[in-house]
């Protein structure tokens, strides 16, 4: 069942008298449960596709589903709706506050739910421990590695159980083991039925996911299956 639907989307900006086409007549589905990888090289559009599909950003052209409901011309006020209920975003550079403790940077879009306080300290603490940080939950990020700041950033992404996560280059800011570790990590939440979408420069982190998306100068180049 496919969880996103994407036709005819195109991205455009005036720049000046020069019109930029970030993105050309893109069209792809993603289904429950798939992991997959975005790719490309600096400026093929990869990170436009991005917010196209968090819904950061909106198409000049085309539609996009979520579940079945077209939400290629909502207002902002819809689309925020949607950004935190179904969408779990991670993001290279962690986005944690720097004052706050894991579990209340975990616990964060609980509070924009509306949620109460104690349903937001069980929920924050069961989500850390599934990522393996069950010990670090009053850790503040600087009292974390890189590593350990990527996994409350992916638990802060799944704690309002969205449809789809989506991952800006989640390991372009950690070294080779911490990599590891995170890559396993979402290997573990497809393996649980998550639905992720990985965007990355990286061949190798690539190659981990099951379906590649190549893009360049705007446009899908190739949409293959990984080989296992």
């Amino acid at each position: 069942m496919s969880l996103a639907r994407i036709r005819g989307l195109s991205k455009t900006y005036q720049m000046g008298s020069e019109i930029i086409h970030a993105l050309r007549d893109i069209s792809l589905s993603v289904e429950e449960g798939e992991y997959l990888a975005i790719t490309g090289p600096s400026g093929s559009g990869k990170s436009t596709l991005m917010h196209m599909m968090g819904c950061l950003d909106s198409p000049s052209a085309g539609n996009y589903w979520i579940r079945n409901k077209e939400i290629s011309t909502w207002k902002e006020s819809e689309l925020a709706k949607i950004r935190n209920q179904d969408i779990g975003f991670v993001f290279q550079f962690f986005n944690l506050l720097p004052r706050f403790t894991a579990l209340e940077n975990v616990a964060l879009p609980l509070i924009y739910s509306g949620r109460p306080r104690k349903e937001r300290i069980e929920r924050g603490t069961h989500i850390l421990s599934t990522v393996g940080l069950a010990d670090r939950i009053h850790h503040k990020p600087s009292q974390l590695s890189g590593g350990q700041q990527q996994r409350v950033a992916i638990a802060r992404a799944l704690i309002n159980q969205p449809a789809l996560v989506l991952a800006d280059e989640p390991t372009g800011n950690l070294d080779s083991q911490s990599s590891e570790e995170v890559m396993g990590l979402f290997k573990e939440l497809q393996n649980k039925g998550h639905t992720l979408i990985i965007v990355t420069h990286d061949k190798q982190i690539a190659e981990q996911t099951n379906r590649i998306i190549r893009l360049k100068d705007g446009e899908i180049i190739s949409d293959t299956p990984t080989q296992k």
